[in-house]
């Protein structure tokens, strides 16, 4: 199974190291042929208008959004939540409204009010998920078929809509490797 990191700005090697140490093979992808080769896709966290706007200039969000239409595995964090929405409250700005959720922007704050917390993640057992969030997003509001997998106070910070993922933390970034495992579960459905 190879698993595709979009390359293009953000925490692509982190991505890389962890889906390697769950077993599986990760490549980075920049290029429309490198995506037709991967088994699933990480959107990874960084600075989402940079990365919208690198994903129309080189042709990548048509195929990202063909490639998932067909049933392409595709999970975003942080920034890559803001990328699946399919709108962003307040901002307009290139993503790829795969997702049936409305994303807001820094919910938790700038920089400076970046945290860590244990989250319950009931489809990851019992034992919490220690969650990094660095000016971090959130969903205000699901569709039909989003599954609602975690939440800090009343904020959405984690769903699923069937082959799609999206969270408002960074799981690249703790050692823990479950949430990954549970991506990787997804792409050999």
């Amino acid at each position: 199974m190879r698993i595709g990191v979009l390359a293009l700005q953000g925490a692509v090697t982190e991505h890389i190291d962890a889906v390697t140490r769950c077993g599986a093979r990760a490549v980075p992808v920049k290029t429309t042929a490198e995506l037709h080769e991967v088994d699933g896709l990480i959107i990874p966290g960084g600075e989402s208008t940079t990365i919208g706007r690198l994903m129309v200039e080189y042709g990548l969000d048509q195929v990202i959004k063909e490639k998932a239409a067909d049933g392409l595995p595709v999970f975003g964090t942080c920034a890559g939540l803001i990328l699946l929405a399919e709108e962003i409250a307040g901002h307009e700005q290139p993503h790829l409204r795969l997702m049936k959720v409305r994303a807001v922007r820094n919910s938790f704050g700038r920089q400076r009010e970046s945290f860590e917390t244990d989250l319950s993640v009931p489809v990851l057992g019992e034992r919490p998920f220690r969650a990094v969030f660095i000016r971090a997003p959130h969903i205000d509001s699901v569709g039909a078929g989003v599954e609602v997998l975690a939440r800090v106070g009343d904020r959405i910070v984690f769903a699923r809509q069937g082959h799609l993922m999206a969270s408002a933390f960074h799981p690249e970034l703790v050692d823990d490797l479950r949430i990954h495992k549970l991506f990787l579960e997804m792409c050999s459905a």
